[in-house]
Protein backbone atom coordinates (compact mmCIF):
# COMPACT_ATOMS: atom_id res chain seq x y z
CA UNK A 1 0.00 0.00 0.00
CA UNK A 2 1.54 3.49 -1.19
CA UNK A 3 2.41 5.76 1.78
CA UNK A 4 1.87 9.67 1.52
CA UNK A 5 3.63 12.18 4.04
CA UNK A 6 1.42 15.20 4.02
CA UNK A 7 3.00 18.83 6.14
CA UNK A 8 0.58 20.42 7.22
CA UNK A 9 0.68 24.84 8.04
CA UNK A 10 -1.37 27.45 9.25
CA UNK A 11 -1.23 30.03 11.50
CA UNK A 12 -2.77 29.96 14.91
CA UNK A 13 -6.54 29.63 14.95
CA UNK A 14 -6.70 28.54 11.88
CA UNK A 15 -8.25 25.41 12.60
CA UNK A 16 -5.26 22.63 11.61
CA UNK A 17 -6.08 20.60 14.32
CA UNK A 18 -9.66 20.57 13.93
CA UNK A 19 -8.76 19.60 9.95
CA UNK A 20 -6.77 16.62 10.89
CA UNK A 21 -9.29 15.70 13.61
CA UNK A 22 -11.92 15.64 11.36
CA UNK A 23 -10.19 13.66 8.70
CA UNK A 24 -10.27 11.26 11.28
CA UNK A 25 -13.57 11.32 12.46
CA UNK A 26 -14.59 10.61 8.99
CA UNK A 27 -12.59 7.79 7.98
CA UNK A 28 -13.56 6.43 11.54
CA UNK A 29 -9.69 6.53 12.07
CA UNK A 30 -9.94 7.26 15.63
CA UNK A 31 -10.53 4.46 18.39
CA UNK A 32 -13.20 4.61 21.12
CA UNK A 33 -11.34 5.51 23.56
CA UNK A 34 -9.91 8.20 21.83
CA UNK A 35 -13.69 9.16 20.70
CA UNK A 36 -14.41 9.15 24.23
CA UNK A 37 -12.25 11.11 25.45
CA UNK A 38 -13.11 14.26 22.69
CA UNK A 39 -16.57 14.51 23.93
CA UNK A 40 -15.37 14.94 27.47
CA UNK A 41 -12.94 17.04 27.07
CA UNK A 42 -15.79 18.79 24.43
CA UNK A 43 -18.22 18.93 27.04
CA UNK A 44 -15.74 20.13 29.96
CA UNK A 45 -15.25 22.89 27.58
CA UNK A 46 -18.82 23.97 27.07
CA UNK A 47 -18.96 23.22 23.29
CA UNK A 48 -22.10 21.78 21.89
CA UNK A 49 -19.93 20.42 19.20
CA UNK A 50 -16.89 17.94 19.24
CA UNK A 51 -13.74 20.06 19.41
CA UNK A 52 -11.76 17.54 17.25
CA UNK A 53 -8.01 19.54 17.76
CA UNK A 54 -8.30 17.33 21.27
CA UNK A 55 -7.34 14.69 18.92
CA UNK A 56 -3.82 16.20 17.94
CA UNK A 57 -2.43 18.59 20.04
CA UNK A 58 -1.22 16.43 22.53
CA UNK A 59 0.99 18.85 24.49
CA UNK A 60 -0.72 20.18 27.97
CA UNK A 61 0.17 23.77 26.89
CA UNK A 62 -0.75 23.04 23.60
CA UNK A 63 -4.53 22.30 24.85
CA UNK A 64 -4.54 25.04 27.10
CA UNK A 65 -3.52 27.96 24.78
CA UNK A 66 -5.68 25.90 21.57
CA UNK A 67 -2.07 25.80 19.52
CA UNK A 68 0.39 23.78 18.07
CA UNK A 69 3.82 23.98 19.40
CA UNK A 70 5.38 20.73 18.62
CA UNK A 71 5.45 18.32 15.38
CA UNK A 72 3.22 15.53 15.78
CA UNK A 73 2.67 12.74 13.39
CA UNK A 74 -0.47 11.17 12.89
CA UNK A 75 -0.98 7.91 11.31
CA UNK A 76 -4.73 6.66 9.40
CA UNK A 77 -4.93 5.27 6.45
CA UNK A 78 -7.75 3.82 3.57
CA UNK A 79 -8.31 1.41 1.52
CA UNK A 80 -6.18 2.56 -0.89
CA UNK A 81 -3.97 4.27 0.95
CA UNK A 82 -2.07 5.10 4.15
CA UNK A 83 -1.36 8.48 5.47
CA UNK A 84 1.48 10.22 7.80
CA UNK A 85 0.53 13.60 9.14
CA UNK A 86 3.38 15.54 10.05
CA UNK A 87 1.23 18.33 12.29
CA UNK A 88 3.72 21.29 12.10
CA UNK A 89 3.08 24.77 14.29
CA UNK A 90 2.62 27.62 12.09
CA UNK A 91 3.68 30.39 14.42
CA UNK A 92 7.06 31.82 13.21
CA UNK A 93 8.72 31.18 17.14
CA UNK A 94 8.53 27.49 15.88
CA UNK A 95 9.45 27.59 11.80
CA UNK A 96 12.40 25.35 12.44
CA UNK A 97 9.64 22.88 13.61
CA UNK A 98 7.86 23.09 10.60
CA UNK A 99 10.81 22.84 8.34
CA UNK A 100 11.67 19.42 10.23
CA UNK A 101 8.36 18.01 9.52
CA UNK A 102 7.88 19.37 6.10
CA UNK A 103 11.37 18.51 5.10
CA UNK A 104 10.18 14.49 4.40
CA UNK A 105 6.84 15.17 3.06
CA UNK A 106 5.76 14.56 -0.53
CA UNK A 107 2.62 16.94 -0.30
CA UNK A 108 1.24 19.48 1.99
CA UNK A 109 -1.60 21.58 3.12
CA UNK A 110 -1.57 25.14 3.99
CA UNK A 111 -4.85 26.68 5.52
CA UNK A 112 -6.07 29.98 5.40
CA UNK A 113 -9.17 31.43 8.12
CA UNK A 114 -11.61 32.86 5.42
CA UNK A 115 -12.04 35.64 8.07
CA UNK A 116 -8.33 36.87 7.72
CA UNK A 117 -7.03 35.86 4.46
CA UNK A 118 -3.62 35.99 2.55
CA UNK A 119 -1.60 37.63 5.90
CA UNK A 120 2.52 37.38 6.38
CA UNK A 121 2.21 34.03 7.83
CA UNK A 122 0.73 32.07 5.11
CA UNK A 123 3.60 34.06 2.83
CA UNK A 124 5.79 32.32 5.24
CA UNK A 125 4.06 29.00 5.03
CA UNK A 126 4.15 28.95 1.32
CA UNK A 127 7.93 30.08 1.47
CA UNK A 128 8.99 26.80 3.31
CA UNK A 129 6.55 24.88 1.16
CA UNK A 130 8.45 26.28 -1.59
CA UNK A 131 11.90 26.00 -0.49
CA UNK A 132 11.22 22.49 0.48
CA UNK A 133 10.30 21.46 -3.20
CA UNK A 134 6.88 20.24 -2.23
CA UNK A 135 5.49 19.52 -5.91
CA UNK A 136 1.49 19.05 -4.44
CA UNK A 137 0.31 22.07 -2.48
CA UNK A 138 -3.31 22.05 -1.32
CA UNK A 139 -4.87 25.67 -0.10
CA UNK A 140 -7.68 24.85 2.40
CA UNK A 141 -9.51 28.20 2.79
CA UNK A 142 -11.19 27.31 5.99
CA UNK A 143 -14.20 28.27 8.42
CA UNK A 144 -15.90 29.22 5.07
CA UNK A 145 -19.12 28.48 7.43
CA UNK A 146 -18.41 31.63 9.58
CA UNK A 147 -18.34 33.65 6.04
CA UNK A 148 -21.44 32.17 4.50
CA UNK A 149 -19.58 30.26 2.45
CA UNK A 150 -19.16 33.00 0.11
CA UNK A 151 -17.96 31.87 -3.37
CA UNK A 152 -17.07 36.01 -3.50
CA UNK A 153 -14.72 35.56 -0.50
CA UNK A 154 -13.06 32.38 -1.70
CA UNK A 155 -12.27 33.72 -4.72
CA UNK A 156 -11.20 37.14 -3.51
CA UNK A 157 -8.96 34.53 -0.85
CA UNK A 158 -7.72 32.68 -3.96
CA UNK A 159 -6.68 35.54 -6.48
CA UNK A 160 -4.36 37.05 -3.00
CA UNK A 161 -2.94 33.39 -2.70
CA UNK A 162 -2.31 33.42 -6.85
CA UNK A 163 -0.50 36.92 -7.02
CA UNK A 164 1.85 35.27 -3.83
CA UNK A 165 2.82 32.43 -6.45
CA UNK A 166 3.99 34.21 -8.84
CA UNK A 167 7.23 35.56 -6.20
CA UNK A 168 8.42 31.75 -5.85
CA UNK A 169 11.28 30.15 -7.49
CA UNK A 170 9.96 26.99 -7.55
CA UNK A 171 7.52 26.55 -10.52
CA UNK A 172 6.96 22.53 -10.89
CA UNK A 173 4.50 22.71 -8.17
CA UNK A 174 0.91 21.72 -8.35
CA UNK A 175 -1.31 24.11 -6.50
CA UNK A 176 -5.25 23.51 -5.91
CA UNK A 177 -7.46 25.27 -3.69
CA UNK A 178 -10.37 23.95 -1.69
CA UNK A 179 -12.92 25.47 0.11
CA UNK A 180 -13.52 24.12 3.58
CA UNK A 181 -15.24 23.86 7.02
CA UNK A 182 -13.09 21.35 9.33
CA UNK A 183 -15.60 21.92 12.30
CA UNK A 184 -18.70 20.83 10.33
CA UNK A 185 -17.09 18.94 7.54
CA UNK A 186 -17.56 20.71 4.26
CA UNK A 187 -15.18 19.29 1.83
CA UNK A 188 -13.06 17.23 4.06
CA UNK A 189 -13.78 13.65 3.49
CA UNK A 190 -17.69 14.66 2.00
CA UNK A 191 -18.91 16.93 -0.31
CA UNK A 192 -20.79 19.67 0.88
CA UNK A 193 -24.46 20.68 -0.32
CA UNK A 194 -23.42 24.28 1.17
CA UNK A 195 -21.44 25.39 -1.53
CA UNK A 196 -23.09 24.31 -4.87
CA UNK A 197 -20.60 27.08 -6.61
CA UNK A 198 -17.44 24.64 -6.38
CA UNK A 199 -17.32 21.51 -8.17
CA UNK A 200 -13.99 20.09 -7.44
CA UNK A 201 -12.76 17.16 -4.92
CA UNK A 202 -13.29 16.94 -1.40
CA UNK A 203 -9.57 17.37 0.31
CA UNK A 204 -9.64 13.50 0.84
CA UNK A 205 -10.65 12.61 -2.59
CA UNK A 206 -7.68 14.97 -3.68
CA UNK A 207 -5.13 12.86 -1.81
CA UNK A 208 -6.51 9.88 -2.67
CA UNK A 209 -6.11 10.70 -6.15
CA UNK A 210 -1.92 11.92 -5.89
CA UNK A 211 0.01 9.34 -7.82
CA UNK A 212 3.01 9.45 -5.86
CA UNK A 213 4.84 9.36 -9.35
CA UNK A 214 3.43 12.75 -9.53
CA UNK A 215 4.62 14.23 -6.26
CA UNK A 216 8.29 13.04 -6.04
CA UNK A 217 10.71 14.94 -7.42
CA UNK A 218 12.44 13.19 -10.36
CA UNK A 219 16.53 12.24 -9.79
CA UNK A 220 19.32 10.34 -10.50
CA UNK A 221 19.59 7.02 -8.56
CA UNK A 222 21.89 7.56 -5.22
CA UNK A 223 22.65 4.47 -3.33
CA UNK A 224 24.20 5.11 -0.36
CA UNK A 225 25.50 1.91 1.22
CA UNK A 226 24.54 1.61 4.94
CA UNK A 227 25.45 -1.87 5.62
CA UNK A 228 28.26 -4.57 4.07
CA UNK A 229 26.32 -8.18 3.94
CA UNK A 230 29.10 -10.58 4.55
CA UNK A 231 26.94 -13.99 6.22
CA UNK A 232 30.21 -16.22 6.02
CA UNK A 233 27.87 -19.33 6.44
CA UNK A 234 28.48 -22.53 4.22
CA UNK A 235 25.99 -21.51 1.77
CA UNK A 236 26.77 -17.98 1.55
CA UNK A 237 30.11 -18.26 2.16
CA UNK A 238 31.61 -16.20 -0.78
CA UNK A 239 28.65 -13.56 -0.51
CA UNK A 240 29.34 -9.79 -0.57
CA UNK A 241 26.31 -7.34 -0.64
CA UNK A 242 25.93 -4.03 0.11
CA UNK A 243 22.56 -2.64 2.19
CA UNK A 244 20.85 0.55 2.02
CA UNK A 245 18.09 2.21 0.25
CA UNK A 246 17.79 3.85 -3.45
CA UNK A 247 16.91 7.40 -3.48
CA UNK A 248 15.59 9.64 -6.72
CA UNK A 249 15.50 7.12 -9.58
CA UNK A 250 15.78 3.01 -10.27
CA UNK A 251 18.83 0.49 -10.19
CA UNK A 252 18.42 -2.16 -12.47
CA UNK A 253 21.11 -4.99 -13.04
CA UNK A 254 23.38 -4.74 -15.69
CA UNK A 255 23.69 -0.99 -14.84
CA UNK A 256 27.43 0.41 -15.01
CA UNK A 257 27.73 2.13 -12.13
CA UNK A 258 30.31 3.97 -9.85
CA UNK A 259 31.76 3.74 -6.29
CA UNK A 260 32.01 6.88 -4.55
CA UNK A 261 34.81 8.26 -3.47
CA UNK A 262 36.56 5.80 -4.91
CA UNK A 263 35.61 6.37 -8.17
CA UNK A 264 35.78 2.56 -8.98
CA UNK A 265 33.79 1.00 -11.68
CA UNK A 266 31.74 -2.24 -11.49
CA UNK A 267 28.52 -3.42 -12.82
CA UNK A 268 25.16 -4.50 -11.10
CA UNK A 269 25.51 -8.30 -10.73
CA UNK A 270 22.01 -9.16 -8.68
CA UNK A 271 19.30 -7.08 -6.38
CA UNK A 272 18.04 -8.94 -3.63
CA UNK A 273 15.04 -8.20 -1.31
CA UNK A 274 15.16 -10.80 1.65
CA UNK A 275 15.88 -13.92 -0.11
CA UNK A 276 13.85 -12.82 -3.49
CA UNK A 277 16.04 -11.10 -6.11
CA UNK A 278 14.91 -8.38 -8.53
CA UNK A 279 15.62 -7.12 -11.82
CA UNK A 280 15.11 -3.34 -10.87
CA UNK A 281 15.15 -1.64 -7.60
CA UNK A 282 12.69 1.52 -7.58
CA UNK A 283 13.22 4.92 -5.91
CA UNK A 284 12.63 4.32 -2.12
CA UNK A 285 13.12 0.43 -2.17
CA UNK A 286 15.68 -0.80 1.04
CA UNK A 287 17.85 -3.51 -0.92
CA UNK A 288 21.19 -5.25 -1.13
CA UNK A 289 23.25 -5.08 -4.34
CA UNK A 290 25.95 -6.82 -5.79
CA UNK A 291 28.88 -6.09 -8.25
CA UNK A 292 30.49 -8.01 -10.68
CA UNK A 293 33.96 -6.98 -9.47
CA UNK A 294 34.84 -7.67 -5.53
CA UNK A 295 36.46 -3.95 -4.88
CA UNK A 296 36.38 -1.95 -1.66
CA UNK A 297 32.72 -0.40 -0.69
CA UNK A 298 32.17 0.56 3.03
CA UNK A 299 29.63 2.36 4.69
CA UNK A 300 29.00 5.93 3.79
CA UNK A 301 29.94 4.87 0.14
CA UNK A 302 27.59 5.59 -2.43
CA UNK A 303 27.09 3.80 -5.71
CA UNK A 304 25.62 5.65 -8.97
CA UNK A 305 25.07 5.08 -12.39
CA UNK A 306 28.81 5.73 -14.54
CA UNK A 307 26.70 8.57 -16.94
CA UNK A 308 25.03 10.48 -13.62
CA UNK A 309 27.67 11.52 -11.41
CA UNK A 310 27.04 14.23 -8.34
CA UNK A 311 29.24 16.74 -7.28
CA UNK A 312 32.45 16.42 -5.52
CA UNK A 313 33.90 19.06 -3.87
CA UNK A 314 35.16 20.32 -0.60
CA UNK A 315 32.61 23.82 -0.97
CA UNK A 316 29.29 24.45 -1.32
CA UNK A 317 26.56 26.73 -0.83
CA UNK A 318 23.83 26.02 0.98
CA UNK A 319 20.16 27.98 2.96
CA UNK A 320 20.17 26.94 6.21
CA UNK A 321 17.48 26.74 8.62
CA UNK A 322 19.35 27.38 12.46
CA UNK A 323 17.15 25.83 14.97
CA UNK A 324 19.79 26.89 17.72
CA UNK A 325 20.01 29.53 20.54
CA UNK A 326 23.79 29.99 20.09
CA UNK A 327 23.31 31.90 17.10
CA UNK A 328 25.52 30.64 13.67
CA UNK A 329 28.39 32.87 12.84
CA UNK A 330 31.80 33.12 9.89
CA UNK A 331 34.70 31.00 11.35
CA UNK A 332 32.43 28.54 13.36
CA UNK A 333 32.98 24.87 13.01
CA UNK A 334 30.17 22.14 12.74
CA UNK A 335 29.97 18.16 12.12
CA UNK A 336 28.14 18.27 9.20
CA UNK A 337 26.12 14.67 8.59
CA UNK A 338 25.78 14.41 5.19
CA UNK A 339 23.23 10.73 4.31
CA UNK A 340 25.54 8.72 6.83
CA UNK A 341 28.79 10.56 6.28
CA UNK A 342 30.10 13.24 8.73
CA UNK A 343 33.00 15.86 8.17
CA UNK A 344 33.87 18.59 9.80
CA UNK A 345 32.71 21.68 8.20
CA UNK A 346 33.92 25.91 8.67
CA UNK A 347 31.43 28.50 7.84
CA UNK A 348 32.63 30.56 5.21
CA UNK A 349 30.44 33.27 4.41
CA UNK A 350 26.68 34.18 6.05
CA UNK A 351 25.86 35.48 2.50
CA UNK A 352 22.53 37.05 3.39
CA UNK A 353 19.41 36.45 5.64
CA UNK A 354 16.21 35.42 3.79
CA UNK A 355 13.19 37.38 4.51
CA UNK A 356 10.70 34.39 4.44
CA UNK A 357 7.47 36.42 3.27
CA UNK A 358 8.99 37.47 0.31
CA UNK A 359 9.97 40.79 1.12
CA UNK A 360 13.82 40.40 0.15
CA UNK A 361 17.02 39.48 1.90
CA UNK A 362 19.45 41.12 4.70
CA UNK A 363 22.79 41.39 2.89
CA UNK A 364 24.45 42.90 5.97
CA UNK A 365 23.61 39.74 8.65
CA UNK A 366 26.68 38.10 9.71
CA UNK A 367 25.02 35.82 12.37
CA UNK A 368 22.39 33.49 12.49
CA UNK A 369 19.80 33.36 15.09
CA UNK A 370 17.10 30.87 16.04
CA UNK A 371 14.39 30.27 13.14
CA UNK A 372 16.39 32.48 10.73
CA UNK A 373 16.95 31.09 7.65
CA UNK A 374 19.85 32.28 5.30
CA UNK A 375 22.44 31.51 2.37
CA UNK A 376 25.42 29.96 4.07
CA UNK A 377 28.84 29.19 2.38
CA UNK A 378 31.21 25.99 3.78
CA UNK A 379 34.38 24.47 3.50
CA UNK A 380 34.61 21.11 4.44
CA UNK A 381 37.85 18.86 5.61
CA UNK A 382 37.00 16.58 2.94
CA UNK A 383 34.85 16.08 -0.36
CA UNK A 384 31.23 14.63 -0.19
CA UNK A 385 29.24 13.88 -2.71
CA UNK A 386 26.30 15.91 -3.24
CA UNK A 387 23.43 16.81 -5.78
CA UNK A 388 21.51 20.76 -5.55
CA UNK A 389 18.57 20.31 -3.52
CA UNK A 390 16.23 21.26 -5.82
CA UNK A 391 17.00 18.28 -8.25
CA UNK A 392 17.62 15.49 -5.38
CA UNK A 393 15.80 16.31 -2.32
CA UNK A 394 17.83 13.64 -0.27
CA UNK A 395 20.81 14.36 -1.81
CA UNK A 396 21.13 17.80 -1.71
CA UNK A 397 20.14 17.89 2.26
CA UNK A 398 21.83 17.64 5.31
CA UNK A 399 22.09 18.63 9.10
CA UNK A 400 24.71 20.13 11.04
CA UNK A 401 25.48 19.18 14.64
CA UNK A 402 26.93 21.16 17.04
CA UNK A 403 30.68 19.30 18.01
CA UNK A 404 30.36 20.33 21.77
CA UNK A 405 26.98 19.27 22.77
CA UNK A 406 26.30 16.63 19.70
CA UNK A 407 22.91 18.98 19.64
CA UNK A 408 21.38 19.27 15.78
CA UNK A 409 21.56 22.90 15.50
CA UNK A 410 20.62 23.65 11.76
CA UNK A 411 19.48 22.02 8.44
CA UNK A 412 20.63 22.52 5.31
CA UNK A 413 19.68 22.74 1.49
CA UNK A 414 22.27 22.92 -0.80
CA UNK A 415 21.81 25.49 -3.61
CA UNK A 416 25.19 24.39 -5.45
Amino acid sequence: MEVLKIATAGSVDDGKSTLIGRLLYDTKSLTNDKLEAIEKASKQKGFDYLDFSFATDGLVAEREQGITIDVAHIYFSTQTKSYIIADTPGHVEYTRNMVTGASTSQAAIVLIDARKGVIEQTNRHFFINNLLRIKDVIVAVNKMDLVDFSEETYNAIKADFEALMDKRDYQDQTITFIPVSALKGDNVVHGSDKMPWYNGQTLLEHLELLDNKDIYNSGTPRFPVQYVVRPKTNEFHDFRGYAGKIYGGELSVGDDIVVLPSQTKSKIKEIYFYDQKYQTASRRSSVTITLENDINVSRGDMIVKENDLPTIDKQFTATICWMDSKALRAGEKYVLQHGVNKVLAKVDIVNHKINTDYSGVNTEANSLGMNDIASVSFKLNKPIFYDAFKSHRTNGSFILIDTQSNSTVGAGFIQK
